[in-house]
């Protein structure tokens, strides 16, 4: 069975940094195009940044320039260090990968960042 976990999120102030990290178990995540999505305020799932397989990479464009997701396939692991962060980036954090219509696993506990100014 495929999982996700996040992890590293918390309590940071307007301008400050995180780093979020995503563990992947039950398949290798090097051949799978993983994407990190948050959950705001507003209830609606939004695709911040996704890594595909080849290393290419994608971001929403409310996060360009300030998020950076990377992966380390040894570890199974995808990060996404935030920095400058923004009072509308609080939200809870997911990550996970697309299958069409379908998703690889089902939606973890996500990792809550909150950004306080």
């Amino acid at each position: 069975q495929v999982q996700f976990v996040e992890s590293g999120g918390g309590l940071v102030q307007v301008g400050g940094s995180l780093r979020l990290s995503c563990t992947i178990s039950g398949t290798s995540g090097s051949t799978y195009t993983i994407g990190w999505y948050r959950l705001g305020v507003k209830k609606e799932r939004e695709r911040v940044a996704s890594s595909s397989w080849s290393g290419a990479t994608d971001y929403a464009s409310s996060v360009k320039g300030r998020f950076a997701i990377s992966r380390d396939n040894t570890k199974n692991t995808v990060y996404l260090p935030m920095d400058g962060v923004k009072p509308e980036d609080t939200a809870v954090y997911y990550c996970n990968t697309p299958l069409g219509d379908d998703w690889l696993a089902r939606w973890g506990q996500g990792t809550q960042v909150t950004v306080s100014s």
